[in-house]
C-alpha cells in the first residue's frame, strides 16, 4: 500500500508539473507581449506577487490539514479546476481570432519538430538567465519545500507545533512578498535596471537562509520567512521582466519562456534530490549552507548578462 501511495504521489506530482507549465508558458508570453517595455517591471511585480501569494496561501492552507492529507489534495484539485475555468473566461480573445484578414498559419510536422530545438543564436544571455534562475530555485526550494521536516528534525518541534509555525511563517512571507514585490517592480522601471535588483534580492534571500544556522528555533525560522521572503519578493518582482528582455526571438517567445519556466520545475525537482542526499549522509543543518551557495552563485550568473542593465 505504501509503494502504491508513493507511486500515486510521484505520478500526480509529475502530471501537475506538466500541466502547470502548459498553462504558465503561454500565459506569461501573452501577458508580456501586451505589456510595453517601460512597464514590464511593474507588471512582473504583479505577476510575481500573485504567484507568491498563491504559494504562501497554499502553504498556510496545507498546514491546516497537515493530518488530513486527502482533504488537502482534494482542495488543491478543486482550486485548480475553478481558477483554470475563470482564467479562460476572462482571457481576452487573441487578435487573430477577431481579424479575418489574419490567416492562421498551418503547421507541418517538421515545423512542430523544429519548435523543440533549443535556441542557438543570440542566446548567451538567455542561457545565463536560465542557469541563474535554476540555481536560485534550487537554493530556495531546498529550504522552503522542507519547512515541515526542518521544523521537526532540525528545530525539534512536534507535528502540531510545526503546523502552527508553518502557518505563521506563511502569513509573514505573504505580507513581505506582497509589499516588496509591489515596490521593487516600479523601482526597476524607474531606474531601467533589472540585474542589480535581482542580485540584491538574492543576497537578502541568502541572509535569510543563514538565520536558522545561528538560531535553530521556531523564532529563527520565522525570521527566515520574513527576511528570505523579502528577498524573494524583490527577486520575483523583476525576474520575469528580465527573462522577457533576454529572449533570443520574439517570434518564439512562448517556447523560450517555457524553457525558462523549466528552471522552476527542474529546480523543485533537483532540490529534493540534493536534500535527500545531504540528509542521508549528514544532517538538516547542512542544507542551509548549500542553499546559500546556490542562491549566491545564481546571482553572480545573472550579473554576467550583458543585454540587460
Amino acid at each position: 500500500v505504501t509503494w502504491l501511495a508513493l507511486s500515486g504521489c510521484v505520478a500526480g506530482g509529475a502530471m501537475v508539473q506538466v500541466v502547470g507549465n502548459m498553462m504558465i508558458a503561454p500565459a506569461v508570453a501573452v501577458l508580456f507581449d501586451r505589456t510595453p517595455e517601460s512597464t514590464r517591471g511593474t507588471v512582473s511585480a504583479f505577476y510575481g506577487g500573485a504567484q507568491s501569494v498563491g504559494q504562501s496561501g497554499g502553504t498556510c492552507m496545507g498546514a491546516q490539514v497537515i493530518k488530513h492529507m486527502g482533504a488537502g489534495f482534494l482542495t488543491g484539485a478543486v482550486l485548480f479546476a475553478i481558477t483554470g475555468i475563470i482564467a479562460v473566461l476572462v482571457w481576452p480573445r487573441e487578435r487573430s481570432s477577431k481579424n479575418d484578414e489574419v490567416a492562421a498559419k498551418t503547421l507541418s510536422i517538421s515545423d512542430i519538430l523544429r519548435s523543440f530545438i533549443l535556441p542557438t543564436r543570440n542566446c548567451r544571455d538567455f542561457y545565463l538567465a536560465l542557469v541563474g534562475r535554476l540555481l536560485l530555485m534550487v537554493g530556495w526550494s531546498m529550504v522552503a519545500t522542507y519547512q515541515l521536516y526542518i521544523l521537526q528534525k532540525y528545530v525539534g518541534l512536534s507535528v502540531d507545533e510545526s503546523g502552527t509555525v508553518i502557518s505563521t511563517m506563511s502569513v509573514i512571507s505573504m505580507i513581505v512578498l506582497i509589499v516588496t514585490s509591489m515596490i521593487s517592480g516600479p523601482i526597476s522601471d524607474r531606474l531601467h535596471r533589472r540585474k542589480i535588483i535581482v542580485a540584491v534580492g538574492s543576497v537578502i534571500i541568502a541572509i535569510g537562509i543563514a538565520i536558522p544556522i545561528m538560531m535553530p528555533t521556531a523564532l529563527g525560522m520565522m525570521l527566515y520567512a520574513g527576511v528570505a521572503g523579502t528577498g524573494y519578493g524583490i527577486y520575483i518582482a523583476v525576474d520575469q521582466a528580465l527573462n522577457v528582455d533576454v529572449l533570443p526571438s520574439q517570434e518564439e517567445a512562448g517556447k523560450d519562456l517555457g524553457i525558462l519556466n523549466l528552471a522552476n520545475t527542474v529546480g523543485q525537482v533537483l532540490a529534493p534530490v540534493i536534500v535527500g542526499g545531504v540528509v542521508a549522509t549528514s544532517s538538516y543543518a547542512t542544507i542551509f549552507p548549500i542553499a546559500i551557495v546556490c542562491v549566491l552563485v545564481g546571482a553572480v550568473v545573472i550579473m554576467l548578462i550583458r543585454k540587460v542593465k
